[in-house]
């Protein structure tokens, strides 16, 4: 079992590194780890988790252990390999994916998650030495084709092993948390909803983008907590929709007519080429109804027959 350590693990020296003030859960998921319990941790995008997932590798350094970056796909495992070797240097920092076998044996190795499976069904000796594994976007767990992959991982790693678990999609961490607690042992849950880097939405009408929302919400701002209303929606876009509403039911779908979206004209049919509204013989429209909507060369139904018993 991972013994619990009293000091701070070496986290005041690790946010030195950083040109920012660490936020309250980044501290509390670090101080977990420090203490050698596994962490899960769900915050928003953009919100600083893999700074967690840093710090598992600042300590698996300081312990003279092995720590293993996993990702969903290699263009992440690519990235967080550059990151890492900036800060520790190409000799410390390896990197395994489907296309790519980098200095496999170092302290430090950025992996695919199926890598990581794959070591641990074949007892790979590059595992000697383990003592953290960061699972990022760790919700690919309840992906359908994918998702196997994660929690074999979880299941079969050595006990000896802290895991760190981020995402920033899960929405039953405490659940999600429980089961780990279940299969790993001690494991802190730490849920931060505060998104530092707004959602902006917006919808595109021909070439030109509009606002989704009006008001704060429209650049991710927040109502006024003391006077909750439901988000109001663009007046413009609503205007926009009314007027094509009323262009389309206005055009129809009659040749020569103007497009549903009111910028330029819906072309007739070619000569000496069937319009693909015309009816005709195998047409999919009922006989009556091309009749009433004045279309040329309407089919007379064919005569209904009887099968004898």
């Amino acid at each position: 079992m991972r013994s619990r350590k009293t000091d701070d693990g070496g986290l005041t020296a690790f946010q030195a590194l950083y040109d920012f003030e660490f936020d309250d859960y980044q501290v509390a998921a670090c101080r977990a780890l420090a203490d050698g319990h596994g962490v899960l941790l769900a915050a928003p995008t953009g919100s600083g988790k893999t700074v967690v997932g840093e710090f598992a590798v600042h300590l698996a350094l300081a312990q003279g252990r092995k720590c293993f970056y996993t990702t969903p796909i290699k263009a992440l495992s690519n990235q967080k390999y550059n990151d890492l070797v900036r800060r520790y240097s190409a000799a410390k920092v390896g990197l395994l994916t489907g296309d790519n076998s980098i200095n496999g044996e170092a302290p430090v190795v950025v992996m695919t998650t199926e890598v990581l499976r794959n070591m641990l069904y074949a007892g790979s000796p590059t595992l000697a030495g383990l003592s953290h594994v960061v699972l990022d976007e760790v919700h690919y767990l309840a992906d359908r084709f994918r998702g196997a992959v994660w929690e074999e991982v979880i299941i079969h790693l050595p006990e000896s092993v802290a895991l760190t678990a981020l995402s920033a999609t899960v929405s039953n961490a405490e659940e999600f948390g429980d089961w780990l607690a279940s299969v790993r042992g001690g494991t802190t849950v730490i849920v931060d909803e505060h998104r530092p880097v707004p959602l902006w939405q917006h919808m595109m009408v021909g070439s030109q983008l509009y606002d989704l929302f009006a008001g704060a919400l429209a650049h991710g701002g927040a109502e006024d907590p003391h006077e909750p209303r439901p988000p109001q929606v663009n007046q413009e876009l609503i205007r926009i929709a009314q007027r094509d509403a009323l262009t389309y039911r206005g055009a129809g779908s009659r040749p020569g007519r103007a497009s549903p979206d009111g910028r330029g004209r819906r072309p007739g049919p070619r000569p000496g080429r069937r319009s693909a509204t015309t009816c005709s013989a195998g047409s999919p429209w009922p006989a009556a109804a091309c009749c009433r909507a004045g279309r040329p060369a309407c089919p007379r139904p064919a005569p209904r027959t009887r099968s004898r018993s």
